[in-house]
């Protein structure tokens, strides 16, 4: 074999494989195949100004290339078996929120100890939300930030770049299972291997689709996450990013009984557009650094839809609903919380008169539009719930941009050592759809690679 372990994928999960990997067994072979650029090398050429829209790039290095699409994330590493995924039904809650310590520790060890860890543990919070109708989610967190994120990805691709092999820019087309381990095949040849760790992340969905396929790995449909991201002054919600930095808060809707969320919140942060195969959706991140810091603050608030029979492609779903907000908006549409109460679409005039500074140039535009009514209802009921917590949210001025959609793979039927039905071969981190964060599927990739050092 020319490797004792190949890893496809540099995301979170594949990292903290290899560094758990060179860890305990520096004497192992790995290799890491990446799709996408070095982590130096990533560069999104929009500026807005000579290119304010996708290009459509070979690779894109928002979403591919060293750290995954959590490389320019927020950064924000949360402890909880309450949301993120479901990691903790094939390893235990016990063992899933130790691995979620021991990735924080070593985060910590890597640049991040200066980021403080927030916690909902004993917060008047809680009550509050109760109280209005809303349920606030526990869980630790340690926020990172889009800088600090930076500095601890470059850190482990110091310790990791002298002792793993990483194939840039090389992605796998296919694998095989062959006598004794596996053989992939890449945009440069192929390589062989004795266990391989599959790691490729959301945008690598329609990969592992064709992959499952081939080798007849079991799997089903997961659920598609669709909304908006909602963005105002930062000194609305500064009550709650003070104390807990990202509040995790469920609402369920008297119309339809559908729950929505909060997602992803970025106090004196930025919105930001993502490309997810060519589909170009809305995003957002946050800095540690002041001087990075804006006025606003942003967070999705996102609906979950499950589809099973007939029709089962909640990704597709997902994927249509945005591609018809890239017809009409030629990428992300924005709209004033007011006029969209109103009926009305928005234009360039209101919102330069409105009390909150767009941060990504967006084009005005109607959500009704674009989002199914069902949707569309549950996040106006949200806002105004919200309203009641953070007076202010309910604003005429409060921006929405959409859509926002959050693509969950296909759930991979894996074991409790999240290895397939082919022995050394492991599915985990998002690309496997049990883990859905930065912090499980960085957990995933810890607990994988303990196994194998302990197998080989």
């Amino acid at each position: 074999m020319d490797y004792d372990v190949i890893i496809i994928g540099a995301g979170p999960g594949g990292i903290y494989s290899a560094y758990e990997l060179k860890k305990s067994r520096p004497d192992l072979k790995v290799a890491i195949f990446e799709a996408g650029a070095e982590l130096t090398k990533r560069r999104c050429p929009i500026d807005g100004e000579k290119i304010k829209n996708c290009i459509g790039c070979k690779s894109c290095s928002i979403m591919s290339g060293f750290g995954g699409a959590g490389a320019f994330s927020d950064g924000k590493y949360n402890i909880t078996n309450d949301f993120g995924g479901t990691l903790y039904e094939h390893i235990g809650r016990t063992k899933a929120i130790e691995l979620m310590q021991y990735v924080d520790k070593i985060n910590v060890e890597n640049g991040g100890g200066g980021c403080k860890l927030y916690s909902t543990a004993g917060t008047s919070l809680k009550k509050t939300c109760m109280q209005n109708k809303l349920k606030l989610l526990e869980a630790s967190v340690r926020h990172l930030g889009t800088d600090i994120n930076y500095v601890v990805l470059e850190n482990l691709y110091n310790y990791l770049k002298d002792t793993v092999e990483f194939f840039f820019m090389t992605a796998v087309k296919s694998m095989e299972v062959i006598e004794g381990g596996y053989k992939i095949i890449h945009d440069g040849g192929s390589a062989t291997c004795r266990q391989c760790i599959v790691s490729v992340g959301r945008s690598g969905s329609k990969w592992m689709e064709s992959v499952c396929e081939k080798l007849s790995i079991p799997a089903k449909s997961n659920r598609v996450d669709i909304g908006v991201r909602v963005e105002l002054p930062a000194v609305i919600f500064s009550h709650l990013t003070d104390e807990l930095y990202e509040s995790k808060i469920v609402y369920r809707t008297e119309k339809f009984e559908d729950n929505v969320r909060t997602f992803c919140m970025n106090p004196h942060g930025i919105v930001v557009t993502e490309n997810t195969n060519g589909i170009i959706t809305v995003n957002g991140h946050s800095y540690e650094a002041k001087d990075k810091q804006t006025e606003n603050t942003n967070f999705a608030l996102l609906v979950a839809k499950h589809f099973s029979e007939p029709f089962k492609d909640s990704n597709g779903y997902g994927e249509s609903i945005a591609r018809l907000s890239n017809m009409l908006g030629g990428g992300v549409i924005v709209q004033r919380f007011g006029d969209l109460m109103r009926g009305r679409r928005s234009n360039e005039k209101r919102i330069a008169e409105g009390m909150v500074q767009p941060t990504l140039n967006a084009t005005p535009g109607d959500l009704s539009l674009v989002l199914p009514k069902r949707i569309l209802d549950g996040i106006m009921e949200m806002i105004h719930a919200l309203d009641k917590i953070a007076p202010g949210t309910a604003n005429d001025d409060t921006l929405l941009y959409g859509v926002e959609v959050k693509f969950y793979n296909m759930e991979v039927k894996v074991d409790e050592n999240l290895e397939t039905e082919y022995p050394g071969l492991y599915i985990i981190g998002d690309g496997s759809g049990v883990t859905h964060s930065l912090s499980h599927a960085s957990a995933s990739g810890v607990f994988v690679a303990k196994r194998i050092a302990g197998q080989l």
